[in-house]
């Protein structure tokens, strides 16, 4: 099936208003869990295969992620989609006013390869929690993965509904833009390829919402508790060997507590990741190109500790480096076990250091002292973050996630999600019983009296 195919077939599932019933949207989604539940064992092997992730990580940060994604819509779908009640101003007089959430329609979902299976799902599950369709594109760098999302989405959905190509992003992703012609965009991946995918939808004015990434800083004050910030910042770094997003890509340490932190840091990483000095628990780089690519920024780097590489598993140890913002290190978001460090004394230090890379996706800050703590989260613009942990700020479905800025635009998860893929649309009811002659043509200093009053 060819886009134009596939635009056309949904265009007739949503004119049938097939999926307007919120018991409609609710089979959707509990027969998308059930189809993952089947499959959770092939979705764990193919993550294994892809990127040798771990059981417990592949999990918990891919598939429980989803199970608790979808359990959480479905429990409060009813609620997100009762349209609202919103008081009117007197000046309309008699009236009532409610929003109501309408589908999108077709929406196309773009997912990324470093968490090639949730960064596909989650997003359509608030699609088909909003009522809309959906045309899926999963990476091809992960393409395991891929094959059993193909089979899942084809097993389990009608194409008019929900459907899912595989192929280079280069290629496809243009050409569904073209012909299948969505009404919305949700895409996750880099600053990069974000513009030019809002560029290419500007051209029909199709709305997107950008989940991109950055430099996230993690700061250290010298109030923090070592031995915990290590743990946190230790499993932040090291999950998906730091091909994760909101990683914490570079750390900011009170320089007081700078060799205390790196010797609590690199001990922690050790008892972590490492057995009879041989990796464990710990993923590939995804490809050949990006283990370069890691290995090619490290080159002129000065190792605090780390740096050893393995070729034949495509895997680099948690490294820590010093900072330079002149290094090619800074110049880029690291997707890898990188970490440059630097140290502050006071806080202009830290907007210093950050306004290099502004609105990161997210930030970090460890810290017992809360005046700091709200300084920082008051004064610096990011997407969201966590005071004395990591990551943990996405996992909540209550929480909004998104950028900001140079991060991306828009937000998603729970009830976000809902409204993300939704048109929140307004309506006035006005009674009949009562209708303001003065509000009428032709109009005298009555009527402007009276309009006076009510716009006061």
């Amino acid at each position: 099936m060819n886009f134009q195919e596939i635009r056309n077939s949904q265009e007739a599932f949503l004119s049938q208003a097939r999926n307007t019933e919120i018991s409609a949207r609710k089979s959707a989604l509990r027969a998308l869990k059930t189809a993952i539940q089947e499959r959770e064992s092939q979705i764990i092997a193919a993550l294994y295969a892809d990127m040798q992730k771990s059981e417990f990580e592949a999990y918990s940060s891919e598939v429980g992620f989803i199970y608790q994604e979808i359990s959480h819509t479905l429990k409060h779908l009813d609620a997100w989609a009762k349209p609202k009640s919103v008081r009117t101003s007197l000046s309309l007089f008699p009236s009532s006013a409610k929003i109501h959430a309408q589908a999108y329609g077709k929406v196309l979902i773009i997912a990324p390869w470093n968490y090639p299976f949730q960064l596909l799902i989650a997003p359509l599950v608030a699609a088909i929690a909003a009522g809309n369709t959906a045309l899926l594109k999963p990476s091809e760098l992960t393409p395991n993965t891929s094959k059993v999302l193909s089979e899942l989405i084809s097993d389990t959905f009608s194409p008019e509904f929900v459907s899912l190509v595989e192929g280079e992003g280069h290629t496809v992703v243009p050409e569904a833009i073209d012909q299948y012609r969505p009404n919305l965009i949700f895409f996750t991946g880099s600053t990069a390829v974000g513009r030019i995918i809002a560029e290419s939808a500007a051209k029909h004015l199709i709305p997107c919402i950008l989940e991109l990434g950055g430099k996230s800083p993690c700061i250290i004050d010298k109030s923090a508790n070592l031995a915990v910030a290590a743990q946190r910042i230790a499993l932040g770094k090291g999950i998906n060997s730091g091909q994760t997003c909101v990683a914490p890509d570079y750390f900011i340490v009170h320089e007081e507590i700078k060799d205390a932190f790196i010797a609590k840091l690199k001990s922690t990483f050790y008892d972590f990741y490492y057995k009879n000095d041989v990796l464990i628990d710990y993923t590939q780089i995804v490809n050949e190109h990006h283990f370069k690519r890691l290995l090619g920024l490290l080159e002129d780097a000065k190792i605090i500790f780390g740096g050893k590489s393995f070729p034949n598993e495509r895997r680099i140890e948690p490294t820590i480096v010093e900072g330079d913002m002149q290094h090619p290190l800074m110049k880029e978001e690291i997707f890898g076990p990188i970490s440059p460090l630097f140290t502050f004394k006071n806080t202009q230090d830290i907007y210093t250091l950050i306004q290099n890379h502004p609105n990161p996706l997210s930030l970090y800050v460890f810290t017992a002292d809360s005046q700091f703590e709200q300084e920082i989260v008051r004064n610096i613009s990011f997407g969201g973050g966590c005071v004395n942990n990591t990551l943990m700020h996405l996992v909540d479905p209550n929480l909004p996630f998104g950028g900001i800025g140079n991060s991306g635009s828009g937000a998603y998860h729970g009830e976000t999600g809902f409204h993300a893929f939704s048109h929140r649309k307004s309506v006035v009811k006005t009674a009949n019983w009562f209708d303001l002659r003065q509000k009428y043509p032709p109009y005298n200093k009555k009527s402007l009296q009276i309009i006076r009053w009510f716009l006061r």
